[in-house]
């Protein structure tokens, strides 16, 4: 009896400590839900527009408050796509109570190290200042590469007197489990095409082969020569003294910066806001208004538009699996561009790319429907900071393709990875399986008895085989499409493929893009192509109600939040291992993620 009271009390204790748990979650999820439905504000004249960019920029931000819900803060950090980040400058050129911007940069975020993100948000604000408004730039904490390279578009650009500017150029760091993989008895299955195809090396080598140390050297040179012209060109230092300067690897002082051009004054946040105080015409003793970009994106402006003509923005982001997500691509965007090409009022298309590639099934039935729309209607493909293998494999059969500078592209390859783990499963773990089939080859793969996709056999040789000519003919496949959407021979499309990844720079001399630019570049030539001056522009697809996602991916949502909260930096680490334990059938993926200071 006692035994069972003691049960009952701590079966009680717990229903108790959950509901608490929950309500506090309820009260969290009430004010994320409230705070993406606060009310317009009022801005007033004399207004500084104050742009921080201290949260992940996605080219399009999904407006469902669980997607960025911190458990730990019981709160939702709300991101800006690049798509508002853009209309809102555009907004601030045309706003007469906004005076100037004022840029608070430390560290810029997105997927594959963010430079096109930062080249198409630099272009913008190259934009504004030809309405002759000002442009500043200040940091407390100092400005990474990529950082200084946006803050350059500045009029001037200041800096805290203790916080140095370390030029250090760029790298990539990639990391093998060979050593690993063999140590827990686990044997990766590899079938691939293409000499640059690297997407499996971390897995079977312990360091880079020489056909991918070419490729990352040239794209890493390439990117950091688009970042030093643009500093170059911007406060009139000679490139050579810019990588001088890198090269040293020095920590000068930051008047040594001031000095050689790099900054315009080392001063401490008081007196940056004295002189965007003056630069609005005010004393010492007026109110300086501040406004912050988070809040300015909640200004409503006259959006009356009566145009029958619409150019559709349809957005491809995250990798390409079997279905659709906040962060993935799926079948499903093929039913959209569909519907765009059916809807005759849509008199144009622009496909906004932002992916390193994926499933090669998803990826051929999203061609299809891109092939179709591109006969039918102006079709342009706008590529991000990546849009490479089955990215690129989306976009080759728009009639125009759209690029920056820094896009990372090309990766036109094929491979298959599965893992077996006799070893792991049978001698360590002493797990032993037996068969009964039905056909000589029923039991293709071997069996799984591990809750990871780890089979308990090797691949035989004909196995192997028969899977390398799957991959072989994939390839095939996808020399062809970018041969016809390139209007390339396949032999000449092999030449620059293999799997190697270009930079947008580089793919413009290699015919694999036509145009230099961003995605309002793309949208001009959309509308161009479908002679419009007055059109609606429509985003699509379109987005779920936030609500009707809280009920689907409540669990997810919370389970994603605990993992970000726990792992912090390396949450990036598991995702992209665990998206890789994912993968069936043929893959058309980049070799990796990157990031750069």
């Amino acid at each position: 009896m006692k035994s069972f009271l003691k049960y009952l009390l701590a079966t009680i204790v717990g229903i108790i400590i959950v509901h608490v748990i929950l309500f506090f979650v309820f009260i969290g999820l009430v004010g994320a839900i409230a705070s993406f439905s606060s009310p317009s504000i009022e801005i007033k004249d004399n207004t500084i527009l104050k742009l921080s960019l201290k949260t992940a920029i996605p080219d399009r931000a999904s407006e469902n408050p669980l997607q960025n819900f911190n458990l730990t803060t019981m709160s939702s950090e709300k991101q800006i796509g690049l798509n508002k980040i853009l209309e809102y400058i555009d907004n601030a050129s045309k706003d007469s109570r906004i005076r100037g911007i004022y840029l608070d940069l430390t560290e810029i975020n997105s997927n594959f190290g963010a430079l096109a993100t930062i080249d198409e948000i630099r272009n913008a604000l190259l934009r504004f200042k030809q309405s002759g408004k000002f442009i500043y730039s200040y940091t407390n904490l100092g400005y990474s590469q990529k950082s200084y390279y946006l803050a350059t578009v500045a009029d001037s650009v200041f800096v805290n007197p203790e916080t140095p500017l370390l030029l250090t150029g760029m790298s990539a760091n990639i990391s093998f489990y060979k050593d690993l993989l063999k140590k827990i008895g686990v044997q990766p299955e590899v079938i691939r095409v293409g000499k640059f195809k690297a997407a499996v090396e971390p897995y079977i080598e312990t360091h880079m082969s020489e056909a991918n140390r070419e490729q990352v050297q040239t794209y890493l040179g390439s990117l950091w020569g688009n970042i030093v012209k643009g500093i170059s060109a911007s406060r009139n230092i000679p490139v050579e003294k810019i990588n001088q300067i890198t090269d040293d690897f020095k920590i000068y002082p930051v008047e040594e910066f001031v000095k050689e051009g790099f900054f315009d004054g080392a001063l401490y946040e008081y007196a940056m806001l004295d002189k965007l105080r003056e630069a609005c015409g005010l004393t010492e003793n007026e109110k300086l208004s501040l406004t912050s970009f988070e809040d300015y994106t909640k200004v409503t402006f006259p959006t009356v538009n009566f145009a029958a003509e619409k150019i559709a923005v349809i957005y491809a982001q995250g990798n390409i699996e079997f279905q659709q997500g906040p962060e993935s691509i799926g079948p499903e965007l093929a039913t959209t561009i569909r519907k765009a090409r059916e809807d005759k009022n849509i008199k144009a298309i622009v496909l906004r790319v932002n992916s390193p590639g994926g499933s090669a099934l998803t990826s051929d039935i999203i061609w299809k429907e891109v092939q179709l729309a591109a006969q039918t209607k102006p079709f342009i493909a706008s590529m991000g900071n990546v849009a490479a293998s089955g990215g690129y494999y989306i976009s080759c059969a728009a009639d125009t393709i759209v690029a920056d500078p820094t896009t990372l592209t090309g990766s036109i390859g094929i491979f298959g990875l599965l893992f077996s783990g006799e070893e792991l499963i049978k001698d360590k773990l002493g797990i032993s399986s037996d068969v009964v089939k039905t056909n000589e080859h029923s039991d293709f793969g071997g069996g799984y008895p591990l809750p990871i996709p780890i089979s308990d056999r090797p691949l035989t040789e004909y196995e192997r085989n028969v899977m390398q000519t799957y991959i072989n003919r994939g390839y095939d496949t996808f020399l062809d499409r970018v041969s016809q959407g390139r209007h390339m021979s396949k032999e000449a499309v092999n030449e620059i493929a293999q799997g190697r990844v270009w930079t947008g720079e580089d793919a413009l001399e290699l015919g694999l893009v036509d145009v230099l630019g961003g995605l309002e570049d793309a949208i001009a030539i959309a509308a161009n192509k479908a002679g419009l001056d007055y059109y609606q522009l429509i985003e699509l697809p379109v987005e779920r109600s936030p609500f009707k996602d809280i009920l689907l991916n409540f669990s997810q949502s919370i389970r994603t939040s605990i993992l970000k909260s726990e792992l912090g930096d390396f949450y990036d680490t598991y995702r992209e291992q665990k998206e890789w334990l994912k993968i069936k059938g043929m893959v058309a993926r980049i070799p990796y993620d990157l990031t750069f200071n």
